[in-house]
């Protein structure tokens, strides 16, 4: 099998509908066409070359450097070689019509040749296209895909590979586009690639020109509202997890997943971040997505929905693909879709609440579906569920799923009290002390001075530094303090924070192996720090954080501190929502 890069390796374009990964060998590894969560047609990120990529780089090497233009998602990698040096754009347009993929080659000084290869597999790597030249354009059509391609340069076609080799001097600027269609329809007329470039940048500079942080880390947080908003599928506001399938949480292991939907949860703490920073029509998007996706009867709430809001997502297996650097298997869908998560009900409710505390607009519909899900919560808030990390062993009473119970019982006597919405607010007041009361009761360990994972468990769990923060209790409380320690103590691997033990109470996640130390974690113990009063500790770890990024400012899901790699499905909204508003509260807002 052929190398793929690091997973740090690469970078992100996108439309707001899908998005790609680029490595910094000059080759597109992953696109999933028309949407996020489509088949693949570049697999090669989780096999070889073979299952699919574009790789369009000096053809003898040379030594690269990258970023994104300003604030924007367009991709500049400069390769500089003997014979010169030369630059690649990288970006998708934000659709309006047809999916584009645009890939300018300008030439900077010398002469210096450039190398392409395109190799379009559909199904993830199992379809090979039929491909043919059609009026100056080629053509890649294989069942209800077709893939054009458009260039000033000859090409060559071999065994279904399209292939070129070109020279470019100083000033030139070569452009290709690579168009998506469904095949029964007409051929898309082809864009205009280098007036695409300027239009990008004009697109994402008006975007985050409306943003109002200001603190001392502007630049880490534009690029992670960037990255946020690059996750957005955008003709429902849906937020994906990730922009990829089957990243592997242990190197060759099998804890492979794939992150291509909207989980309530990310999507909630997303509102936090974006609210937070001025982007009040990019909640209120994902509010009414919201309401669109959970109508219906609460107890039938899903932790996850499809980018339109569907609510079955089976999961299946991809046998053909050797996975990521081996790491086997490659999982298509997701079975966590049909998990009890009593957390997610707490969390909508929560981020609902910091909606209308940010003064979007009220509406009828967001509070009638708050009084259902109230309603569902009163009666199943004590059933044991299986938490927040989808454990897929058995369920239990988690203690964080309590908490977040308890969380959207608060909101809903605040929503009365305070914004004088209707509602049992009597009843609510008592269901939320009772809560309260057992959380505290059950959930606490007195002997060790921490709360813990799950009632009667040893173990520990990071989502109990979330406690605080929902206003459970305050962040001076002893047992805060207490449980903060813990988890520094047992949950820590060189200074970043783990979700939980693997083997803990016999190995309460029913999988085998170990995972990295997960970043949205690392970034509460930020949070927590700052709550008590710690700031030279909070700026210290942040930083750390902020140090894991790769080069254009992304972060994975989590990070292997053996390995020094990132690892986990990427770039992960959850590390990214975790560094936008641990850098708020480090600027004390």
């Amino acid at each position: 099998m052929g190398l793929v890069g690091r997973i740090e390796d690469y970078a992100l374009i996108g439309d707001l509908q899908t998005a790609a990964l680029v490595g910094r060998d000059g080759s597109i590894d992953w696109l999933c066409l028309p949407r996020f969560d489509s088949p693949a047609c570049f697999a090669a990120l989780l096999d070889d070359e073979s299952a699919g990529r574009w790789l369009l780089a000096p053809a003898g090497g040379g030594s690269c450097s990258r970023r994104y233009l300003g604030d924007s998602l367009v991709l500049e990698t400069e390769w500089r070689t003997a014979a010169g040096t030369v630059r690649v754009l990288d970006l998708m347009p934000p659709r309006e019509q047809a999916a584009d993929v645009v890939r300018v080659v300008v030439g900077v000084s010398g002469r210096v040749r450039m190398h392409l290869d395109l190799n379009l597999r559909f199904d993830y790597g199992s379809v090979d296209p039929w491909v043919r030249q059609v009026d100056g354009e080629l053509s890649a059509i294989a069942g209800p895909d077709a893939v054009w391609l458009s260039g000033p340069v000859p090409t060559e076609v071999d065994d279904g590979r399209i292939g070129a080799t070109f020279e470019v001097a100083e000033g030139d600027r070569v452009p290709f586009v690579l168009t998506y269609s469904p095949s029964h329809l007409p051929a898309p007329r082809a864009i205009d690639g280098l007036v695409a470039v300027d239009d990008t940048c004009r697109y994402w500079d008006d975007w985050i020109g409306r943003c109002d942080y200001d603190g001392e880390y502007g630049e880490a947080v534009r690029r992670s509202l960037v990255t946020l908003k690059a996750l957005t599928y955008g003709p429902t506001g849906g937020i994906v997890a990730a922009a990829t399938t089957s990243l592997p949480e242990q190197l060759g292991g099998p804890r492979n997943w794939d992150y291509r939907f909207c989980w309530l949860r990310d999507a909630s703490l997303t509102l936090q971040a974006l609210l937070g920073t001025g982007y009040v029509e990019e909640a209120k998007a994902w509010r009414e997505w919201l309401l669109r996706a959970v109508a219906g009867d609460p107890a039938d709430l899903r932790i996850m929905y499809g980018l339109d809001g569907t609510r079955r997502i089976p999961e299946y297996t991809v046998d053909w693909l050797g996975g990521y650097e081996g790491a086997r298997p490659v999982r298509i869908g997701n079975a966590a879709a049909e998990q009890l998560q009593l957390d997610v009900w707490g969390q909508v409710l929560d981020g609902l609440h910091l909606a209308r505390d940010a003064g979007l607009a009220p509406s009828t519909d967001a509070w009638d579906l708050q009084r259902a899900l109230l309603d569902f919560l009163e009666g199943s808030w004590d059933a044991p569920d299986n938490s927040l990390w989808e454990v897929r062993g058995p369920r239990r009473q988690f203690t964080h799923s309590k908490v977040m119970a308890w969380a959207g019982v608060d909101r809903a006597v605040y929503a009365v009290e305070r914004h004088g919405l209707a509602g049992p607010v009597e009843r609510w007041r008592d269901l939320r002390r009772r809560i309260h009361d057992e959380v505290c009761a059950r959930g606490y360990d007195a002997d060790r001075g921490t709360f813990t994972q799950f009632y009667g468990s040893t173990g520990l769990d990071a989502a109990l530094l979330l406690i605080p923060r929902v206003g459970f209790l305050p962040w001076n409380d002893e047992r805060v303090v207490g449980t903060v320690e813990a988890v520094r103590r047992e949950l820590c691997e060189d200074g970043l924070v783990l979700r939980y033990r693997m083997s803990t109470d016999g190995g309460v996640d029913g999988l085998p192996g170990e995972e990295g130390a997960f970043l949205a974690c690392s970034f509460w113990l930020v949070d927590a720090l700052i709550g008590m009063g710690r700031n030279r500790e909070a700026h210290e770890l942040f930083e750390r954080l902020l140090d894991l990024r790769n080069d254009v400012g992304l972060l994975s899901e989590e990070y292997d501190t053996r390995a020094r790699r990132q690892v986990g499905n990427t770039p992960q909204a959850f590390s990214h929502i975790g560094l936008v508003n641990s850098a708020r509260y480090l600027g004390g807002s």
